[in-house]
């Protein structure tokens, strides 16, 4: 089977599709399950490529998943997360059983498509440095193109300088 045929992947391409977004998911011979694997397989810059970061704020009264799409070649900080979504907390990393149930992904093919309607996503404006970005598609072989307008547009996120 390819994994253009999986349940994930297949989600990811029906949103394009829906959307008539002009890009495809394409599947790479090599692993994009790191930002660094994803860029040396699709020979990009690795700022090219966005990391989708799950992350919760554990606030006094309850969790808040937070979802971040990084640049590969930045670090998430997570010390600004609850300031961007103006909540008192502290930001922890879940595990990968975790992540899947907050996205329905598995670590490596975290997408910023098909995720959960009420969790909140950052993008890292530092995205803008690139015409084309490149984010995973529901499986570590899966990738999709979009310009940084049309992944923000699409997934909704904050923009912000600080989650970098």
């Amino acid at each position: 089977m390819s994994n253009l045929e999986r349940k994930s992947v297949i989600k990811v391409s029906a949103i394009l599709d829906r959307i008539n977004h002009p890009e495809k998911v394409i599947e790479l011979t090599k692993t994009a399950r790191s930002a660094l694997d994803a860029a040396h397989a699709l020979k990009v810059p690795v700022g090219a490529i966005v990391k989708t970061l799950v992350f919760i704020i554990n606030s006094k009264t309850k969790e808040v998943p937070v979802v971040t799409l990084v640049a590969g070649d930045k670090k998430c900080n997570t010390e600004m997360l609850p300031n961007i979504l103006d909540i008192e907390g502290i930001v922890v990393r879940p595990d990968a059983r975790r992540v899947k149930e907050i996205t329905g992904y598995s670590i490596g093919g975290v997408s910023p498509l098909g995720l959960p309607k009420e969790l909140d996503l950052i993008i890292d404006t530092s995205l803008k440095r690139f015409q084309k970005l490149w984010s995973a598609a529901g499986h570590p072989h899966c990738v999709f193109a979009a310009t940084f307008a049309q992944l923000s547009q699409i997934t909704g996120a904050i923009e912000s300088d600080d989650v970098i």
